[in-house]
């Protein structure tokens, strides 16, 4: 797997590369966020939002919008309004400076799983429910005819609950097959993320189940 590292600090960026090379990752490393943009193609950007020529967020954002690839960011701040706007960016995950080495690497590798599974799409490549219509080949989304742009947790999250359409799935549940089993950050980022659903694609797809979780409710997805 190749990782692209955007650290302009070598006194963190020259080991970090050594120990991801011993476990056996492929790694380039930039240090500006217009190198970053430049860079070819990788299977994971890990990004630290300490830049000194363009703000970490927007690289972010310009990164998720060029493509589906896993963005793990890194950041020195770790309270939940930070946490909350870097996933809805687009960021996959996020680690918190000062982060231990083994907790990265195992946050890079349960990221890369997921999107390998989410690449690989099952024995079932289109899911149709009502006017809903998932594409997990090329992760395109269409409802009500209309091309619906989702950010890459968006789409986990919808493909994950239209999957067994009606069937509850609790909170508990989605943070761990949506997000990460060793997640540990606030489950509020699960609401904003479905608050965001709805606005997309319409308030009542999505129904809140009182002290358990959500389900996506079939009858919402018929034609108006």
């Amino acid at each position: 797997m190749r990782l692209l590292l955007v650290e302009d600090d070598p006194s963190i960026s020259v080991p970090l590369r050594a120990g991801l090379e011993r476990e056996g990752f492929t790694v380039e490393v930039v240090a500006t966020g217009a190198a970053a943009l430049a860079a070819a193609p990788a299977d994971l950007v890990l990004l630290d939002l300490g830049l000194p020529d363009i703000e970490g967020p927007v690289v972010c954002r310009r990164l998720r919008e060029a493509g589906p690839t896993p963005i793990i960011v890194v950041t020195a701040r770790g309270d939940e309004f930070d946490r909350v706007m870097l996933l809805e960016l687009g960021a996959d995950d996020y680690v918190v400076k000062p982060f231990g080495f083994r907790e990265l690497v195992a946050r890079i590798r349960a990221v890369l799983r997921r999107s390998i599974t989410a690449e690989r799409g099952g024995s079932t490549d289109i899911i149709e429910i009502g006017g809903l219509h998932i594409d997990r080949r090329v992760h395109r989304v269409h409802f009500d005819g209309a091309a619906v742009t989702l950010t890459p947790k968006e789409y986990d999250l919808l493909l994950y609950l239209a999957a067994d359409p009606g069937t509850v799935r609790s909170r508990d549940q989605l943070m761990r097959e949506v997000w990460d089993e060793h997640w540990w950050g606030s489950t509020k980022t699960l609401d904003v993320h479905v608050a965001s659903l709805r606005k997309k694609l319409r308030p009542e797809l999505i129904e809140t189940v009182r002290s358990v979780g959500y389900r996506l409710a079939p009858e919402a997805t018929q034609p108006r």
